[in-house]
C-alpha cells in the first residue's frame, strides 16, 4: 500500500489531472451564471408584469369609481293640483297630457323656496339657479306623478340629479379655472353650489341608476346608466350558452372519438384551429351578411349578437373540449369496452363525465371572451342609443334592439362630455367584475371536479 502523505520539506504532490469533483470548472461556472441570469430575467419579467397590472387597475379604479357616485339636490316639491290635474278627476290619461316642460315651474318654485328657507344670499335669477339641476329632473318628477297620482296636491321630498358640470365640480373634475370658456356653468353658480353644499342639501351619494339605469342623451350624461346594456349582454350569453355548448361538445366528441382519421377530418381540424385565430371583426362581417342581410333578422337584437358570438366561441370550446377528452387515460375506454360497453356507452358514461371539468372550464372561458367582444357587435348595429328598458317578456328581450356592455363603453368613450368618459371607466369596472367572476367560477369548477391520474 502506497503512502501518499508528504514528509516535511518535500515538494507538494500534484493534484489529479481531472481535479476534484466538488471544484467547479470554468464551464460549470458559466452555466450556473447563465442559469442565475435567466432566473433574474424571469423574476424581472414577472415584476414588470405585476407592476403594469397594478398601474392598470389603479388607473381604472381611480377614473371609474366616480361613476358609482352622483351629486344630488334635495327639494320639497309642491305637486300643485291646478297644474298637474286641472280637471281634478285623477284620470291618468289627463295627467299624462302634462309634458315635462309643465313640471319645470314646480321645480323652480321648490328651489326658490328652499333657498329662501336656508337664507342663502345669491344674485342668480331663478332660471340661473335652476340650471344647476339635470335636465332629467323634470322627467323624473313626471314619472313619479304618473306612477303615484294620489300624491297630487301634496308636498313631496325629492332627490334630483344635478348637471354634469356641478357633479364634476363636486368630484374635482371641474375647477373654477377650467370653466373660463364654458357656457354651461358660471363661477357665480359654483358659489351657489358651495352654499347649497354647506347647507347640507347638495351632496354626493351612491348612484344605483348607473348600475340599473339606461343610457342617456348627450344633454343628460349624469343620468346615463349601464343596466340596459347589461341585460343585452345577458341575453346574448344565453344564446351563446344554448348553442355553442351543445354544438361544440358534440363536434368535439365526434372528431375525437368517432371520426375516422382521413384527409377530410384533417381539413376540418386544421380549419377549426385557424378559426380560433381569426379576428373577431371577421365574424361580425359574417353575421352582418348572413343573419341580417340574408336571413333578415332584426338589427341590434341580442339574438343576432348571440349568434355572431356563438360562431366566434365555437372554435375555443371545440379545442378545449378535445383537449379534455384526450386527457382521459385510454385505460378508461379499454376497461369500459372490456366489460361489454358499446363505444357510445364508453364515451358518454365514462369518458365524458371525467372530461367535464375541462369542458366546463373551456366553455366559461369562451363565454368570458365573448362577453368582452366589441368589434362584431359594432358591425351588426348593437351600438344604438337605448334610453329605456326593453319590453317585458323573454321573446322581446331577444328580439328588441339593445346594446351590450363593451359596445356601450365604446359609445361613451366617443362622446364629448367628460361625464361620459367617467362612465366608460365605470363600465369597464363592471365588465371586469363579470370577467373575473366567470374565470373564478371556471377555476373553482375545475378544482372541484378535477381528477388526477
Amino acid at each position: 500500500m502506497t503512502d501518499i502523505s508528504q514528509t516535511p520539506g518535500a515538494a507538494p504532490t500534484e493534484k489529479p489531472k481531472g481535479g476534484s469533483l466538488f471544484e467547479k470548472d470554468a464551464r460549470t461556472k458559466r452555466r450556473n451564471a447563465a442559469e442565475s441570469r435567466f432566473k433574474m430575467y424571469g423574476i424581472a419579467a414577472i415584476g414588470i408584469g405585476l407592476l403594469m397590472l397594478v398601474v392598470l387597475v389603479t388607473n381604472i379604479v381611480t377614473a371609474g369609481t366616480g361613476a358609482f357616485q352622483q351629486t344630488y339636490l334635495e327639494l320639497d316639491v309642491d305637486l300643485k293640483a291646478d297644474k298637474l290635474d286641472k280637471k281634478g278627476n285623477r284620470n291618468i290619461e289627463d295627467i299624462k297630457k302634462v309634458s315635462t316642460f309643465g313640471y319645470a315651474p314646480l321645480i323652480a318654485s321648490a328651489l326658490e323656496s328652499e333657498v329662501a328657507k336656508l337664507g342663502i344670499p345669491t344674485e342668480l335669477t331663478p332660471k340661473e339657479m335652476g340650471k344647476i339641476l339635470s335636465k332629467a329632473a323634470q322627467a323624473e318628477l313626471r314619472n313619479y306623478v304618473i306612477s303615484n297620482p294620489d300624491e297630487i296636491g301634496k308636498t313631496v321630498s325629492f332627490r334630483f340629479l344635478v348637471n354634469s358640470r356641478v357633479d364634476g365640480y363636486m368630484k374635482g373634475r371641474v375647477t373654477r379655472e377650467s370653466i373660463a370658456n364654458d357656457k354651461s356653468i358660471t363661477v357665480a353658480q359654483l358659489d351657489f353650489v358651495d352654499q347649497l353644499r354647506d347647507a347640507g342639501v347638495l351632496y354626493k351619494a351612491f348612484n344605483p341608476d348607473f348600475i340599473f339605469g339606461a343610457d342617456a342623451s348627450d344633454q343628460r350624461p349624469e343620468a346615463a346608466g349601464i343596466g340596459v346594456s347589461m341585460l343585452g349582454s345577458l341575453f346574448m350569453m344565453f344564446v351563446v350558452l344554448a348553442l355553442a355548448l351543445p354544438i361544440g361538445v358534440a363536434a368535439s366528441i365526434y372528431l375525437e372519438e368517432f371520426a375516422p382519421q382521413n384527409r377530410l377530418t384533417d381539413i376540418i381540424e386544421v380549419n377549426i384551429s385557424n378559426l380560433a385565430a381569426v379576428p373577431s371583426i371577421v365574424f361580425g362581417i359574417l353575421g352582418l351578411a348572413v343573419f341580417i342581410n340574408y336571413m333578415h333578422l332584426p338589427t341590434s337584437a341580442p339574438l343576432v349578437g348571440g349568434l355572431v358570438l356563438t360562431l366566434m366561441t365555437l372554435p375555443t370550446i371545440i379545442i378545449s373540449t378535445r383537449a379534455s377528452l384526450k386527457a382521459v387515460p385510454p385505460s378508461i375506454r379499454d376497461a369500459a369496452l372490456g366489460v361489454g360497453a358499446s363505444k357510445m356507452q364508453a364515451v358518454f358514461h365514462h369518458v365524458l363525465p371525467l372530461a367535464a371539468p375541462g369542458i366546463l372550464t373551456g366553455t366559461i372561458i369562451g363565454l368570458a371572451q365573448a362577453l368582452g367582444e366589441t368589434a362584431p357587435l359594432l358591425l351588426i348595429g348593437m351600438v344604438g342609443f337605448i334610453a329605456s328598458n326593453p319590453p317585458d317578456g323573454i321573446v322581446a328581450g331577444f328580439l328588441s334592439p339593445n346594446s351590450a356592455m363593451p359596445a356601450q363603453i365604446y359609445e361613451w368613450s366617443k362622446r364629448a362630455d367628460p361625464a361620459f368618459y367617467e362612465r366608460a371607466w365605470g363600465g369597464i369596472i363592471i365588465l371586469l367584475i363579470f370577467l373575473v367572476t366567470m374565470n373564478t367560477i371556471a377555476v373553482i369548477l375545475r378544482r372541484r371536479f378535477e381528477r388526477r391520474w
